[in-house]
């Protein structure tokens, strides 16, 4: 009998063992066939997580941040230990015990698992499970994954510290609301750092793992309430803090950004714009998407934040202005439905769903007309400001400024009251009209985004530090980049690089230009170009040509020298990409369409002494170790490294950069550009430094321009509808671009002065007759006199030629050039008083007294 039953004892006993063997060898088979193919978890020693770019503006503010994930690394030892423990009691109490994997855990898990039939599933993946999942291996259900999950924990575990892998989790963990890790969603949720949680903060973001989609602090507010409350229970009994604690903290109310109790941080920073939207543009293409928007990269960006505001804001006055003045209303934006209006909640809900309003206009806010009474006024509810008990109201003079358009496209009588252009249920923009002396408030106004778009830009003419852009009126109303993308005719504004060129190849300043008309055969038929006054003037001098932007002047000179040679100057200050520009004389008045970013960048080489610059929206670009990857200036700093300097010496910064330019071509067309400011069609300049630049004006005024510049500083602006049409017939560069440059430079030359051109070696002055070119003595004064800059070597006398590019002049032929006899003849046709020319060979040429007299040319196409 006892023989038997040890018999059978042992027969049970070997059965058991040779079912563990054979359990054991089949689960060490099937670790081994899962983990052959594993990825290493030997590349999580090298994490590198996508992490916030941030933008910071000169003086190191925060000014924008761009993320596929918003997440903010913190390393482990920088993160308290108050949220590395509510996360360890939320998610895995055993964490510094355990050896990857939590059997306990498991085996509650399974538990639950059999006694609810199913009903009672939870996960028992430990946060080094979790780290391997969200890692290396994918999120699917299922027994493989779960055997991967448990083979990479164990490997992870003899490869990392547990601080280790606690960093790499909290920094890693989604946690909702587009927040991934444990510093984003402080930020997120409470507007705080991790330092700055309380523990019922800290065990809210510890909830979150768990169903960070449907754990919304607002619409799920009580069931994060209650996971919170379980996190705190945890946190005490596992002896991280006590029960008082854990008390009081739980009966404290579920406080967040989302629910209105915090100010989010983005109101910390300022409305995206179109200055922070290029950088992001520009360095997508420089380092690659994935790297800008997840490689955590500190960008310190060349604007100046004041004059970013001063160029947006003269801007906007600019083509709000001309667009009152058209005096037609297309200010509707969306209509809320009548059920809307009811109550102020709803009105107040169905106004912030209007995302086409624009909110990054200073002053102005989105509103709703309530309703219309007999007078006419309308009772609007405004975005963010609380209604009084007489309601806030817009009256019906205010809109009688403009006149409706009908859906037909035609326009309706000038409005009467408000509700010819804005019915009930109309989202509008309005703004609060102050008096200009006390501040105090009158009345609120209708506003609306202008149909007329245009771009500005500024920039240090030696660094090309790019100081303010602005590429339209509003970027929330349009993100497409007037100032960098926007390809436009430059029309006259493009004539100083023929002019450029001209003085580059024997011309001077005092050069005479037939000024006569040109008949020219085309493909498409004959051209007949006009100046801009619809006269012609006859030989007049070089400077008169570009001064009064005379269009016939500048196709004899482009003739004469050849296009390429024009083409050549146009790529070479980067007008144009490298055999980009058409060699067609149309060109030569700016037909070819160009950016303004480019225009900008090129004038400052004039203003710079003909020295390339390139312009940049980034000083530096630093990656998330803070290594520098970029630095745009490349300029050498001679003495900078020394200790100590010698008395009376100071650092000496050696641009070695490459002379696009002679330095003398650079300072005559700057001083022929001055004459543009001070007589021709830029006289609407005025500041207090020395101003060169030109204006721009189209055919039929579809674009008007100015670009200008002091002795540091370059600004240009175009206005123009983005479908080209036609601005008016009293539409020129120098009425509506000017007043912006005006608005911008006063403030800038605050802020950066101004001086003097620089004079170059290798010239001489000699004083010169405007009107006619003529050499004139030393001690010569009068309104016709100006001191003209030659290069050395060059015939004093060589500007009395007469250039008429090829082309017949039917006033006079080319003659030999040699001082002129002047005297006074009666009034031509044109009606000026003119003046007989007599040569060296004895003919006598008329010549008009003012070679600019009448005009208000700003230059053109056509």
């Amino acid at each position: 009998m006892i023989r038997f039953i040890l018999s059978f004892f042992g027969s049970i006993f070997s059965l058991i063992v040779t079912g563990l063997l054979f359990g054991m060898l089949i689960l060490g088979g099937i670790f081994w066939a899962y983990g052959r193919d594993l990825p290493s978890h030997e590349q999580l020693s090298q994490y590198a997580p996508k992490t916030i770019s941030r933008v910071y503006s000169g003086e190191g503010r925060l000014i924008d941040e761009f993320a596929q994930e918003r997440r903010i690394y913190v390393p482990g030892e920088e993160i308290p230990d108050l949220v590395k423990q509510a996360f360890i009691s939320a998610e895995d109490k055993n964490f510094y015990v355990h050896r990857g994997y939590d059997m306990g855990g498991i085996m509650a898990a399974a538990r639950d698992a059999v006694v609810s039939r199913g009903e009672n599933v939870r996960g028992a993946s430990t946060i080094t499970q979790q780290v391997m999942k969200n890692f290396l291996l994918s999120s699917d259900r299922s027994v493989e994954r779960k055997v991967k999950e448990l083979i990479l924990a164990t490997r992870l575990e003899n490869t990392l510290t547990k601080d280790q892998i606690l960093e790499l989790y909290l920094n890693e963990i989604f946690l909702g609301q587009n927040s991934y890790g444990v510093a984003a969603a402080a930020q997120t949720y409470f507007n705080k750092t991790l330092s700055e949680l309380a523990p019922h903060e800290a065990a809210t973001l510890a909830a979150m793992p768990q169903a960070p989609g449907r754990y919304h602090p607002v619409r799920a507010k009580d069931r994060v309430t209650e996971r919170r409350n379980y996190v705190l229970r945890e946190m005490w009994q596992n002896g991280y803090i006590d029960e008082a604690t854990m008390i009081a903290e739980s009966a404290k109310p579920l406080r967040s950004v989302q629910n209105g109790d915090f100010k989010p941080f983005s109101e910390k920073l300022p409305p995206r714009d179109y200055f922070t939207d290029e950088i992001r543009r520009q360095l997508s293409e420089e380092f690659g998407e994935d790297e800008f928007f997840g490689g955590g990269l500190t960008i310190r960006a060349t604007v100046e934040p004041h004059m970013q505001d001063v160029a947006s804001g003269a801007l906007r006055d600019a083509l709000e202005t001309y667009d009152r003045n058209r005096g037609i209303w297309h200010g509707v934006i969306e209509t809320i439905p009548a059920e809307s209006l009811g109550s102020q909640a709803d009105w107040r809900e169905a106004l912030y769903a209007v995302r086409e309003a624009p909110r990054d206009v200073p002053g102005w806010m989105p509103a709703v007309i309530l309703a219309i009474n007999d007078a006419g006024d309308a009772r609007i509810g405004i975005e963010g400001i609380e209604e009084d008990d007489d309601g806030h109201w817009v009256p019906a003079r205010d809109a009688q400024w403009a006149r409706p358009r009908r859906e037909d496209g035609s326009l309706g009588p000038r409005a009467g009251n408000v509700g010819d252009l804005a019915p009930v249920g109309s989202v509008v923009m309005v703004r609060a009209m102050t008096d200009d002396n006390t501040g105090e408030f009158l009345r609120w106004t209708l506003r609306q985004v202008p149909e007329v778009q245009g771009g500005f830009m500024a920039m240090d003419v030696n660094t090309g530090r790019v100081l303010a852009m602005q590429g339209g009126f509003s970027y929330q109303s349009s993100v497409f980049n007037r100032a960098t993308q926007a390809m436009r005719q430059p029309g006259s504004s493009f004539k100083p690089f023929v002019y450029a060129a001209a003085l580059d190849n024997g011309y001077t300043p005092s050069t005479i230009v037939v000024d006569e008309e040109i008949a020219i055969n085309t493909p498409e038929g004959m051209w007949r170009p006009k100046n801009a006054s619809n006269r012609t003037y006859g030989p007049t001098p070089l400077r008169t040509g570009i001064e009064q932007s005379r269009n016939l002047m500048t196709i004899r000179v482009a003739q004469d020298i050849g296009m390429n040679t024009v083409a050549d100057y146009a790529e070479r200050f980067g007008v144009y990409d490298q055999d980009q520009m058409r060699p067609f004389l149309a060109n030569s008045l700016g037909a070819q369409e160009t950016t303004l970013y480019r225009m900008v960048a090129a004038y400052a080489m004039f203003a710079n002494g003909g020295e390339r610059v390139e312009p940049t929206l980034v000083d530096r670009v630093q990656d998330r170790r803070g290594r520098t990857v970029y630095r745009h200036d490349q300029r050498d700093c001679v003495g900078c490294t020394q200790n100590a300097l010698p008395a009376g010496t100071a650092p000496e910064i050696d641009t070695n950069r490459e002379r696009v330019m002679d330095a003398v071509t650079a300072y005559q067309l700057t001083s022929m550009m001055e004459g543009v400011v001070k007589r021709g069609s830029g006289k609407g300049v005025n500041l207090p430094v020395p101003i060169a630049g030109k204006t721009g004006t189209t055919n039929d005024a579809k674009d008007v321009w100015f670009i200008g510049f002091s002795s540091n500083i370059v600004a240009g602006c175009y206005l123009g509808y983005d479908q080209p049409r036609t601005l008016g017939s009293d539409a020129y560069g120098g009425t509506l671009c000017v007043p912006v440059f005006n608005a911008f430079m006063r403030q800038a030359v605050q802020e950066y002065g101004g001086s003097q051109f620089k004079v170059p070696e290798g010239g001489y002055f000699v004083k010169i007759d405007r009107f006619t070119g003529a050499r004139l003595p030393a001690d010569a004064t009068g309104d016709n006199v100006i001191s003209e800059f030659f290069r050395e070597g060059t015939d004093r006398n060589t500007g009395m030629d007469y250039i008429d590019g090829g082309f017949e002049a039917r006033i006079m032929p080319k003659v030999e050039g040699i001082p002129l006899t002047l005297k006074e003849l009666p009034q031509t046709s044109s009606g000026s008083t003119a003046k007989s020319v007599t040569t060296s060979s004895g003919q006598q040429r008329v010549i008009p007294q003012k070679a600019d007299f009448g005009t208000i040319s700003s230059g053109g196409l056509y």
